[in-house]
């Protein structure tokens, strides 16, 4: 019976000691966190990637339209929405919508939307969310330092689908907007 119960002892002991396997069993056990934290890393990089890019657009276009001399014409401010959706490359820029508002500031502090327009898909279009004629939220700053004159208000906004929708597997809403002073001063008028 001590002799059973030695080689039992003994075979445990060994089992208790046997380490042939366990790097296998640890990769196993760590493999699925360290693929979920690899995709959701590359996920939030791209998902920052368009946030920046998206910022990117509504900068560029503000940018141009403040740069004009008293007029733009409709054609050029759609070549300017052209030239800023190649911004998203090489990502799709179909779904981005930017908008461009010239506002009106009085002395007072309240705003007034002098003209507006949008492009999505390649559509030029005067349909946007702001009303010719109504007010503009600028930010408190903004409007402090721009009273008697116009600012020019452009933004744009993206609905980001993940690329692989395992970590963030929901779409995410981007908007971004930029806020600018004509550059020669006066207003810009849309013709």
């Amino acid at each position: 019976m001590s002799g059973r119960m030695g080689n039992t002892m003994a075979r445990l002991l060994r089992w208790l000691r046997a380490d042939d396997g366990v790097a296998a069993v640890e990769f196993a056990l760590v493999l699925p966190i360290m693929l979920m934290v690899y995709v959701g890393t590359l996920e939030a990089s791209t998902l920052i990637t368009m946030d920046r890019k998206v910022q990117s657009v509504a900068g560029a276009v503000g940018d141009l339209v403040a740069r004009a001399d008293e007029e733009i014409s409709s054609s050029l401010m759609q070549d300017y929405f052209g030239a800023a959706s190649g911004i998203m490359t090489p990502y799709s820029s179909a779904n981005v919508l930017q908008v461009v508002t010239a506002i009106d500031v009085a002395d007072d502090g309240t705003t007034e939307v002098i003209w507006t327009r949008q492009y999505q898909n390649g559509v030029y279009s005067d349909a946007t969310p702001h009303t010719v004629g109504g007010t503009f939220p600028l930010p408190t700053e903004m409007t402090n330092i721009s009273k008697g004159s116009m600012v020019i208000a452009a933004e744009a906004s993206y609905s980001y689908t993940p690329l692989l929708g395992i970590v963030i597997n929901t779409p995410i809403n981007l908007y971004r907007s930029s806020f600018f002073m004509p550059r020669f001063g006066g207003d810009i008028e849309l013709n």
